[in-house]
């Protein structure tokens, strides 16, 4: 066999095995997973917008809260606006100025890895929303070039262009080809920038059917990339969908698509915004839903295997103040940075998986998810009911004396070791020092 032949014939069976596991909603086993602890592989992200609006926020973003906050949380990274309409000014002069002031001080704080997302058009520049001539394409190569500088030093990851597809729908300009050519334009100035920076492609937004997704994957752009981006959101589904299972669901088919057109199935896969808004009109979920859910899909990422590369959940705090109106109420803070659930049930959840070295996720019972996690110096498990209309009564089989239970941001005292408890969307954690094996009994709550 040529070294060719068998390059062929490997990349075909990495193709087959991915989609076999995939296909089967299994996760990586444990040896496949790095021995790293989950936090030095993944990062969990938030959604800010210190980026968009200028010198004041209309959307109250002031960097020395949310600096507070998400210190508070715990996160590692924030998904932030870098738009070339600010950072370009009159005269070709290109850097931080008093327009992206706030989004300045945020990334030179240190406060987690910058996320930040490369696009808009500039209103200076003809034809760049998109840029789809010569000129002003590389107009758009000399700032993203630029800002790729400015923040080199701040290990940042560089994401082309925020929901470019959703766009696709009413703008003719807006094809898989141009946003290629666009990226082939990019990615060589950005990495000469910035080598050791992620570039990362596709953010896309909702996309039934995978339709852009598919023409997207039948390009060459992927293998130029470092990784691909996308949203997921479901509040707008019947009450029955609006979960983590769902949102998972369509993650794991991305990752099914992406594997299957790279031949990688460690190809990097990055959930730059995913959440579940809380207005009190259509399509809102109530707060403790949200709560529960962003707990659910963080315990999750840890059976995920290395193509995840993190979860960035939309967003920081609430853009507005208006009860029924659903692009105010994403935040995981009220706009007036008083928390919400998801506050207490994130630090909680990251608290207990991030030191995970490996992990599986297993189904002990139709619509039951239990994570189990070694962190080396201890068992930890987590369980939860997928869906709010499914209950369940739970106890531990083998009660050990020094097994911790509680649930995710429970006020008052754990369940006792041995006694059975109620299980619902807002998971149960288990912690067992050493090398026991803690199992569960399950049976349908009447």
């Amino acid at each position: 066999m040529t070294e060719q032949s068998r390059k062929r014939a490997l990349r075909r069976f990495r193709m087959l095995m991915c989609g076999l596991c995939v296909a089967a909603g299994l996760s990586y086993p444990a040896d496949a997973q790095n021995a790293q602890p989950l936090d030095q592989r993944f990062l969990l992200g938030v959604g800010t917008h210190q980026g968009l609006g200028g010198v004041t926020s209309a959307r109250g973003y002031v960097p020395a809260t949310a600096i507070k906050q998400m210190k508070e949380l715990g996160v590692t990274s924030f998904r932030d606006d870098f738009p070339w309409s600010d950072f370009e000014l009159p005269g070709k002069r290109l850097g931080f100025n008093a327009l992206n002031g706030r989004l300045e001080t945020q990334i030179r704080s240190g406060v987690g890895i910058p996320l930040l997302i490369l696009g808009t058009g500039h209103h200076l520049v003809p034809n760049s929303d998109p840029p789809t001539t010569d000129e002003a394409r590389q107009r758009f190569v000399t700032y993203a070039a630029a800002a790729a500088q400015a923040v080199a030093s701040r290990q940042p990851i560089f994401e082309l262009w925020n929901e470019y597809n959703l766009r696709a729908r009413a703008e003719p300009l807006f094809t898989v080809e141009n946003y290629v050519t666009l990226a082939r334009s990019v990615q060589p100035a950005v990495k000469q920038a910035a080598p050791s920076a992620p570039f990362v492609v596709g953010a896309l937004g909702d996309d039934p059917g995978w339709k852009w997704t598919d023409a997207l994957l039948k390009t060459d752009l992927l293998r130029i990339a470092d990784g691909m981006s996308i949203h997921i959101y479901n509040h707008c589904l019947s009450p029955a969908g609006r979960t983590a299972a769902e949102a998972i669901e369509r993650l794991q088919n991305l990752h099914q698509r992406v594997a299957q057109a790279t031949g990688n199935p460690d190809y990097p896969i990055y959930l730059t915004e995913t959440g579940w808004p809380t207005p009190s009109a259509k399509c809102g979920v109530t707060e403790q839903l949200a709560a529960d859910n962003m707990a659910q899909i963080i315990l999750w990422a840890s059976t995920a295997g290395p193509w995840l590369k993190g979860i960035w959940l939309y967003e920081l705090k609430d853009s507005g103040t208006k009860p029924g109106e659903l692009e105010d109420n994403f935040g995981i803070y009220h706009f007036d940075n008083s928390p919400k659930p998801a506050v207490c049930s994130i630090r909680e959840s990251w608290a207990f998986i991030r030191t995970s070295l490996k992990a599986t996720r297993t189904t002990p019972a139709p619509g039951v998810v239990q994570i189990r996690s070694d962190s080396g110096s201890e068992t930890k498990l987590a369980l939860w009911s997928e869906t709010a209309s499914k209950r369940f009564e739970v106890r531990l089989k083998n009660a050990e004396p020094n097994a911790e239970i509680s649930y995710v941001c429970q006020q008052a005292p754990g369940p006792a070791a041995g006694a059975w408890t109620a299980l619902s969307t807002t998971p149960l954690l288990v912690s067992v020092k050493g090398t026991a094996v803690p199992d569960f009994e399950i049976r349908p709550s009447n």
